[in-house]
């Protein structure tokens, strides 16, 4: 059973990275640490991974899921309460304070004796305590090369070869960068917990005649509760009474209230609008919709795209790399050369400065979490950024049809009879036969003949999966199906092709006649697979159960690159797998409405499940739910999976480039201390806010 812990003070991305490396080797074999939700979920045993990650991170305070107490009030510098960013704020401006007056005194009066040196020391150790804290606990761990051990040699150093001012501006902004990064990550985490601010504060509920208000945690299944205008849905239920407006735009991102009445569901994370709504409580809320919404947006960001796994493995390798450099740097050139040894270890302690990987190591997790958080906005739910990563190379899309690009609402259209049958005994005794069956033609037929079915009457019901059903309805032999049906029971017949979806109907062995059954498109769908085009997807393919003539109707209707036809569940995995051949270096989409696609959805590179909410298998097996029917989602998604994309890589480029131009500058001479540190915070600052620029 995996558990969940909390990594309070969890604040970089390559500590992340340590502790899950560091788990995996002591013999965890499932060991997830992800940064942007602060939380590592391991498989074992609970108190030795919390040995393991305070080994590795003396500074995270770990946390057990099921609330022992969430603040331990340890103000670190990182799991900012409001108090500890005033703290920061004050540590930061008095160390600011001092500097100046040191500053002013040591070059504008030409003061420089111990009393100026204490100012400064003052200053360094007020702004910088906490860094150095971190490198000495860490390094006596094993892990010397993170950033805070790499500043505080740097910082240490230039007050050594008394250029202290330098180390404190150093430390200074160094401390004032973390502060901002601190902030732009816990604002975009903030806007994904925004999103999931949709879990109700409390309930209403009905107990022995009056309302109580609970926590939404303590429903059972069964409970009635009562949810006033302006409320919240707490849990998933059914109405009982009342009718209402409910704005769903936070589970679909639609923006149309939709009317809701007694007998229907209604789903945690809406919000009611209008009217008093009376309801069941369906399900507990660890089960609700908006439990599981929210725990596939927080587990996505752990599903690492191949981008961010490298730059983790980059940055491990690079650090040590570039700290062999400085330790060159700094003495072998004054030991050929002869000369005095202190500008060359200031160059050295430059290139130590400049070469903090943490711009890198935190703006790509960012930028994916900002590409996740952005897609749940607008109602599609990305499991994880190798979803992200997947989706932007798509370049076979296939539509599964009923309930994706149809509306999945089938309506009796017309009803031919044969043989001397009527239309009201053909309709009577279809609906009989398909009393028991849940497929959308079968509710068709049923709501056409429109009134109460005698379940006495059948005695015998059976279906014949890929033909249809047959049953006995009081000593009549009934059988609905498809053509496949009468050939398979050699039944004389006239119309073998017929226009639409079809049910023909035998009764006692004779062809009795048919019913046609239409399903609407949905508005969208057309729009959908022109965008797709535009985006350059190279086909966009349609793959269903339903006959050809049907479903090559569509096809036109849409503007599809053609299709797949009468195919039962298991072919529709080996047409995905035919796609699979011809993708190039893309990768195959497949949109289902994931009621019995759950197995064509796993298969393909990124399975995308429709208005899934309904369907647990379909949440479980997709890789991307789109919260709304609405197939133009899709090519949206791959929008922001592009723009994704081109920000993270766009932060690769710059913060490399960056560094190794200061880097250069560094080895040279030319660069100082204030450079390094643009180069190192400034470079993470502005990726980071180039990161958020996709949650706008």
């Amino acid at each position: 059973m995996a558990k969940k812990l909390k990594l309070e003070g969890l604040d970089c991305a390559s500590c992340a990275y340590e502790i899950e490396e560091a788990l995996k080797k002591e013999g965890f074999e499932f060991a997830l640490v992800n940064f942007a939700t602060k939380e590592a979920v391991i498989e074992g045993d609970v108190e030795k991974a919390k040995e393991i990650i305070k080994r590795v991170e003396p500074d995270v305070e770990v946390i057990d899921e099921d609330g022992h107490g969430h603040d331990h009030g340890h103000g670190h510098s990182h799991e900012h309460g409001e108090g500890d960013y005033w703290k920061t704020v004050y540590f930061i401006g008095l160390s600011l304070v001092l500097f100046t007056v040191g500053i002013v005194m040591r070059y504008y009066y030409g003061i420089d004796d111990a009393f100026v040196f204490g100012i400064f020391l003052a200053s360094y150790l007020i702004s910088g305590w906490r860094v150095l804290r971190s490198a000495a606990v860490n390094s006596l761990h094993g892990n010397v090369f993170d950033e805070n051990f790499l500043i505080a040699i740097a910082t240490i150093g230039a007050f050594l070869i008394r250029e202290y001012p330098e180390g404190v501006a150093v430390m200074l902004f160094y401390v004032v960068g973390e502060f901002f990064q601190d902030l732009a990550v816990d604002r975009s985490r903030r806007s994904i917990k925004a999103l999931l601010a949709l879990k109700a504060e409390y309930a209403n509920l009905l107990r022995g005649g009056e309302v109580v208000q609970v926590k939404p945690e303590e429903l059972k299944v069964g409970d009635v509760i009562i949810i006033k205008p302006g409320e919240r849905v707490p849990v998933d239920g059914v109405v009982i009474e009342g009718t209402s407006t409910v704005d769903t735009s936070a589970l679909t991102g639609e923006s149309v209230p939709r009317t809701v009445k007694e007998g229907e569901e209604i789903l945690s994370g809406m919000v009611n609008l209008s009217g008093l709504l009376k309801v069941k409580v369906t399900k507990e809320l660890s089960e609700s919709t908006i439990s599981r919404i929210l725990e596939l947006v927080e587990n996505a960001s752990a599903r690492k795209a191949k981008t961010e796994k490298f730059i983790t493995r980059f940055a491990h390798y690079y650090t040590p790399a570039v700290v062999g450099v400085a330790a060159l740097i700094a003495t072998v050139p004054p030991l050929i050369t002869g000369d005095p040894f202190t500008p060359w270890i200031y160059r050295a302690l430059v290139i130590l400065v400049i070469s903090c990987p943490c711009a890198l190591v935190l703006s790509i997790p960012l930028g994916y979490f900002g590409g996740i958080g952005r897609s749940a906005k607008e109602g599609i739910l990305v499991k994880g950024s190798n979803y992200l990563d997947a989706l932007k190379d798509a370049s076979i899309v296939a539509f599964d049809k009923t309930g994706t690009l149809t509306k999945g609402v089938f309506k009796v259209t017309r009803v031919e009879t044969r043989n001397g049958f009527s239309e009201e005994e053909i309709i009577r005794f279809a609906a009989l036969a398909e009393a028991h069956s849940n497929h959308p033609i079968a509710k068709a037929i049923r709501d056409a003949y429109g009134k109460e079915i005698n379940e006495a009457e059948i005695r015998e019901h059976e279906e014949i999966a890929g033909h249809g059903v047959r049953a006995r309805i009081d000593g009549v032999e009934v059988m609905v199906g498809n053509d496949r049906l009468l050939h398979r029971f050699n039944v004389e017949h006239d119309t073998c092709r017929v226009k639409g979806t079809v049910a023909h109907v035998v009764i006692n062995g004779k062809y009795a006649g048919y019913i046609i059954i239409s399903d609407e498109i949905k508005d969208d769908a057309p729009l959908a697979v022109k965008e797709l085009k535009r985006l350059g997807v190279k086909k966009v393919v349609m793959v269903t159960g339903d006959n050809r003539e049907v479903a090559a109707e569509i096809a036109k209707q849409i503007g599809l690159d053609g299709f797949y036809a009468e195919l039962l569940p298991e072919d529709k995995v080996r047409v995905i797998e035919e796609l699979e051949a011809e993708k190039g270096d893309g990768k195959v989409v497949f949109v289902g409405d994931g009621i019995n696609d759950a197995p064509v959805l796993a298969r393909a590179d990124v399975g995308v499940a429709m208005g899934a909410l309904g369907s647990d298998a379909a949440i479980e097996t997709a890789d991307v739910v789109i919260m709304d029917d609405k197939p133009s989602k899709l090519p949206r998604g791959i929008r922001i999976a592009r723009k994704t994309q081109r920000i993270v890589w766009q932060n690769i480029i710059f913060a490399l480039g960056v560094k190794f131009a200061f880097i250069s500058l560094g080895i040279l001479g030319e660069a100082t201390m204030w450079e390094a540190v643009f180069a190192d915070v400034g470079v993470a600052l502005i990726a980071v806010f180039n990161a958020m620029r996709i949650l706008r």
